[in-house]
């Protein structure tokens, strides 16, 4: 069989005007950083390839110009259709001014999309997104005027409703590996999570498209162990061998074994938090967790948890799950975010959104940016700035219990914390609990009709989801109901007639003994 084996130029050429392209990673990892640098260098120097369709499930990119940013050039791109944006800033560009067609899915769709377009179905079918933003009777995920095609339709089973996120053809699928032989069987074995490679091979190659993988090296034909190759040659149309710089695991490391599981890792002292709003915040939101819950902890305000936990001996009893596929192991941070180190299972994504999507979540841990008088939360848009929901839908619709973490008012914010007291020092300039969210990326209302336990979690207060919107349960001892809570909310929430103090062990510095039932 003649070698796959080409030039990167020549591999970009494959990839015709217009084309659907779904490109795989998770922020750096499994991003194939090569390719991406040729598609946007024969943009810039031949005008080709241009008007393309770009699909991805996770955010790729270093929120610069790494990723997904060198796709963002006016003219390359005519739609896209992602999951997280925040990462890619020049691609958020192109959509708030209005230069091409913008979608915002939930990460798990989109994985699932990939698996329903290769066998051939009509979209993906699923209860995910009801009553947020991708519902098209809240706009249809749609993220500025250019976008008029819907994509996404309600439709009602035997009394039921649901959303039908229409599939589509992937005229090409663009990969990372880490060993390919000459003919195209690819194994993973380097990288720190498996992803969607094996659905988007079989995606693009069932839609009658291309699958151009990015290599680490070529081996010999017949060397790789078939229980390890997730993309068969016979999906395989171009292998582009990647310069190292190019292939580094995430976009901060190059390589950590202990990510992959080749190696166990010693896992470096993490350290302590500083008794400051963000720890007070963690150790109540640790004291819901129950042992042995099956976790997934959120980046951001949430990272905190597991740090108290390893404080406080309990670390050992969290089993923290990461969407991109990562079960048990201690979940990295920053541009490593996706990877665990020493986990005990890599699933690929769209299994752990299956896991996901049915319940399996016993708990999350995730930050509140806004949140409105109907516990609605939004995450995913302010402003002229577009986040995205990445997985957060799929996490925070389907998990029994969910935690929001963050501070009660934002941007400059100053306490002091000591003897069991909180005392506020310079209040945040902004309020974070609104009439109206801009953008619902949590419902409350939803969240309240299937049952689901949803806790807001501030260093100064407690609220619990009600039928009527939000029940403040719990002040922080030191701070006055009006003055400091009420004052600075744009809607009076319902009080709890057993309203009490939030346990002064929260704001002392030892040690404060949390069990986990």
């Amino acid at each position: 069989m003649k070698s796959k084996v080409m030039s990167r130029e020549s591999a970009v050429a494959l990839i015709k005007d217009n084309s659907t392209v779904a490109v795989g990673g998770f922020i750096g990892s499994g991003h194939p950083e090569e390719i991406s640098l040729e598609i946007e260098k024969s943009f810039l120097n031949n005008d080709s390839p241009k008007g393309l369709n770009l699909v991805y499930a996770a955010g790729q990119g270093d929120g610069k110009e790494k990723g997904l940013n060198h796709f963002g050039h006016e003219g390359l791109l005519s739609r896209v259709i992602g999951g997280h944006w925040g990462l890619a800033p020049k691609l958020q560009k192109l959509a708030l001014d209005n230069k091409m067609e913008a979608y915002n899915l939930p990460q798990g769709i989109i994985s699932h999309l990939y698996r329903d377009i290769a066998a051939g179905k009509p979209g993906t079918l699923t209860h995910v997104g009801l009553k947020t933003f991708v519902d098209p009777r809240n706009g249809g995920a749609k993220l500025n005027s250019l976008t008029k095609e819907d994509i996404v339709k309600l439709i009602n089973i035997e009394g039921k409703e649901y959303l039908l996120y229409k599939t589509f053809p992937i005229d090409v699928a663009i990969i990372r590996v880490t060993y390919a032989d000459e003919e195209g069987n690819a194994t993973l074995e380097k990288e720190a999570m498996t992803l969607d490679c094996t659905s988007m091979a079989q995606a693009a190659k069932n839609s009658g498209g291309i699958v151009i993988i990015q290599a680490e090296k070529i081996v010999e034909k017949d060397t790789l162990d078939p229980r390890f190759v997730k993309i068969p040659g016979i999906y395989v149309d171009a292998i582009v061998v990647s310069k190292p710089e190019n292939h580094m695991q995430t976009f901060s490391e190059s390589y950590n074994s202990a990510y992959s599981g080749e190696k166990k890792g010693v896992v470096n002292d993490v350290g302590v938090l500083p008794l400051d709003e963000r720890k007070v915040i963690a150790r109540r939101a640790l004291m819901e967790l129950k042992a042995n819950s099956i976790t997934n902890l959120g980046i951001g305000m949430p990272e905190g948890i597991s740090l108290v936990a390893n404080e406080e001996g309990v670390a050992h009893e969290m089993v923290l799950t990461v969407e991109a596929g990562p079960v048990g192991g201690v979940p990295a941070a920053g541009l490593s975010f996706g990877a665990s180190t020493n986990p005990l299972s890599i699933l690929d994504q769209c299994e752990q959104f299956d896991f996901y999507d049915g319940g399996g979540l016993d708990i999350a841990f995730l930050g509140l940016a806004q949140c409105d008088k109907k516990g609605n939360i939004n995450v995913s848009k302010f402003g002229p700035k577009i986040a995205g929901c990445g997985g957060f839908i799929n996490i925070t619709q389907n998990a029994k219990k969910v935690i929001y973490c963050g501070t009660f008012t934002g941007g400059g914010l100053k306490l002091k914390i000591c003897d069991g007291k909180l005392n506020i020092l310079n209040e945040g300039k902004f309020n974070k609990f609104i009439n109206t969210v801009e953008q619902v990326t949590f419902s409350g209302e939803y969240a309240y009709e299937v049952g689901q336990i949803v806790l807001y979690i501030t260093e100064r207060a407690v609220f619990r989801l009600g039928k009527d919107g939000l029940i403040l349960e719990e002040i922080a001892p030191g701070v006055d109901l009006q003055k400091d809570i009420l004052d600075h909310m744009d809607f009076k929430p319902i009080i709890s007639e057993n309203l009490k103090n939030m346990d002064e062990k929260l704001f002392k510095e030892d040690l404060i003994g949390i069990k986990l039932n």
